[in-house]
């Protein structure tokens, strides 16, 4: 048990002094699989922060607002409308809602199930990999059938991780 200098514990969560990290942050970082995990779910998370603000410009720039209140500051309640290129990043977005998020999940758990590092490592990057091909050929409207390539190739690490997952379970 960790100790500080009068012997007792500190509190859950805290480190003792001079520590950066609790212990069980530090047990975390010792685990390649889900650092790597950590890089790659993390850079697509500000990926994801990106498409709202791309879809924000967006709604500037052709002067297209979801909400009276925005139109009415940006020119007059003719401005309260939809606009193809609006809508077509806010799809962008919704679907790395629909896939980033169960990404997450079941990357984090994954990490724990104790895989292979490489073959954890193609998981996430063919995961990675595939969502950022996607959100490029959605906003720049690259030809199909690009994007749902992209989306089919991305799926696949998640659906191998969700079964070592049930299999892991089922075998307890």
């Amino acid at each position: 048990m960790l100790c500080d200098g009068d012997g007792k514990s500190p509190p859950f969560g805290q480190a003792l002094e001079g520590d950066k990290a609790p212990a069980s942050a530090h047990k975390m970082m010792d685990n390649e699989v889900f650092v790597n995990f950590l890089l790659y779910s993390t850079i697509l998370v500000i990926k994801m922060y990106l498409v709202a603000v791309i879809t924000g410009q967006v709604r500037l720039r052709k002067k297209a607002f979801a909400n009276p209140e925005d139109a009415l500051k940006h020119g007059g309640l003719q401005f309260c409308r939809t606009d193809p290129d609006v809508e077509r990043c806010r799809r962008a977005h919704g679907n790395d809602l629909e896939n980033i998020l169960p990404f997450l999940f079941l990357g984090s758990i994954y990490s724990f199930l104790n895989p292979d590092p490489f073959i954890a490592w193609l998981h996430f990057f063919i995961f990675f990999v595939g969502r950022i091909i996607h959100t490029v050929a959605y906003l720049v409207k690259l030809k199909a059938p690009i994007r749902s390539v992209a989306y089919t190739v991305a799926q696949v690490p998640c659906v191998s991780m969700a079964l070592q997952i049930l299999w892991e379970v089922v075998k307890l």
